[in-house]
């Protein structure tokens, strides 16, 4: 199943989560961000290919960069943000838990001027529109 319900908007399945950050590792640049205990972790660059072994779908971006390991079966659904954040429109897919909380996000990236990048937010819309990574 490709959807389900969350406070009756449709999200992303999570089982969808690895084939999205795969897509995602194509597009270019894009802020992750994390938030844990009341601090905020951003990192600005491609979100990094990954490859699924010992349970965890490890990233494995150049060096420097973004490395992690992130446990799939914690990502229950996958929302999508769409909504002016200090004052310009931004886009984020929102990997969370089966309690709501969220796990990561990813933002859609900016280009030197600030404006978010066409070809991001087409893909956005369309995955958005039919629920289909």
């Amino acid at each position: 199943m490709s959807t389900q319900a969350k406070n009756s908007v449709a999200v992303l399945s999570g089982e969808q989560a690895e084939v999205l950050m795969r897509r995602l590792a194509t597009w270019g640049n894009t802020t992750t961000i994390i938030i844990h205990a009341g601090c905020v972790f951003e990192f600005k660059g491609p979100f990094p290919e990954g490859t699924f072994g010992e349970g965890f779908y490890n990233l494995d971006g150049p060096v420097p960069g973004f490395h992690g390991h992130i446990r799939l079966d914690a990502i229950d659904h996958i929302g999508f943000q769409d909504k002016l954040h200090r004052g310009r429109q931004s886009y984020a897919f929102n990997f969370q838990d089966k309690d709501e909380n969220n796990i990561f996000k990813v933002f859609l990236g900016r280009d030197e001027q600030g404006d978010l990048i066409a070809e991001q937010v087409e893909s956005f819309k369309q995955i958005q529109c039919t629920l289909e990574v």
